[in-house]
């Protein structure tokens, strides 16, 4: 049932691609993106406002700067924020060399996002994390409180559920998705590449499911002390409404903002009013 394209785009995990352009047709001379040693990777980046707060954006799986999070980059207070939003290595720009995926990606990940912000200069900083970047997000603010300000994730998770592992593997085949949502990811890898970074993923997540009964990152949790928001589309296809419990009942002091009609890109479709609560969140004391 998953293979018509109408229902396949409703299961994606990447995110809608309604509100984005192919990839090198957006990138024009009014962001400047610019390129940082980290490790073995020259990380592609861009760098928005003059703000005293500074906010590291962490995309999806196989997300970029662009694909993930164009209204962030575009819609947050310039002069509240500095805005960093990253391509992961691997992700987007910042290749070679190209991404691995065994199963503690998440945490490199983490671990090179807390270098490149110090490579950056920047000792102290919030996090937007969505989906895969949520999960590394989480990661970092256990492993680095000192480093990490606030904290904020959407449409993610600390484990994985067999009905979401079911979904992963019926969509492991790029040919099932429907043309417009390839030719986006295309854009960004080029076909042969998408293909092997998206079967290897979800390679992934089932090794994941398998040797760790699916648990990501829950252990990690109760480590985290930074102020944490949680938002959540009620209609998000791909992540079950347990993880925010989850993830509620876990990370103390957390708080929820749900968005009933939201499915998994809430930060796109609902940019300006998840814009506003985020920034609000931020700001207070």
């Amino acid at each position: 049932m998953l293979v018509k394209s109408l229902k396949l785009f409703k299961l994606l995990p990447c995110r809608s691609y309604n509100n984005i352009l192919l990839y090198d047709n957006f990138c024009t001379a009014a962001y400047k993106e610019e390129r940082i040693k980290v490790g073995n990777c020259n990380i592609n980046y861009v760098k928005v406002g003059n703000g005293v707060h500074n906010v590291l954006c962490m995309p999806g799986a196989l997300g970029s700067i662009w694909t993930d999070f164009k209204p962030q980059v575009e819609g947050f207070n310039r002069d509240q924020f500095t805005l960093i939003a990253w391509d992961p290595p691997g992700y987007g720009k910042s290749r070679p060399p190209e991404k691995k995926f065994p199963t503690n990606f998440y945490e490199n990940d983490a671990d090179s996002a807390n270098e490149f912000m110090k490579n950056l200069g920047i000792a102290k900083y919030s996090l937007l994390g969505w989906s895969d970047g949520g999960i590394s997000s989480m990661i970092l603010a256990a492993k680095y409180p000192e480093a990490v300000q606030k904290l904020v994730v959407w449409g993610t998770n600390s484990f994985i559920l067999p009905h979401e592992l079911a979904v992963y593997k019926k969509i492991r085949d790029i040919n099932s998705w429907s043309k417009r949502m390839k030719e986006a990811m295309v854009s960004v890898y080029g076909e042969e590449l998408f293909a092997k970074y998206w079967s290897q993923w979800v390679d992934c997540m089932v090794a994941l499911y398998q040797t760790c009964d699916g648990d990501i990152c829950s252990n990690m949790l109760k480590d985290i002390k930074c102020p944490t928001f949680i938002l959540y589309g009620e209609k998000d296809p791909l992540v079950d409404k347990v993880h925010v419990s989850h993830l509620h009942t876990r990370i103390t002091g957390s708080r929820i903002q749900l968005y009933p009609q939201g499915k998994h890109n809430i930060h796109i479709a609902y940019a300006e009013d998840f814009n506003k609560i985020v920034q609000d969140f931020l700001m207070q004391a």
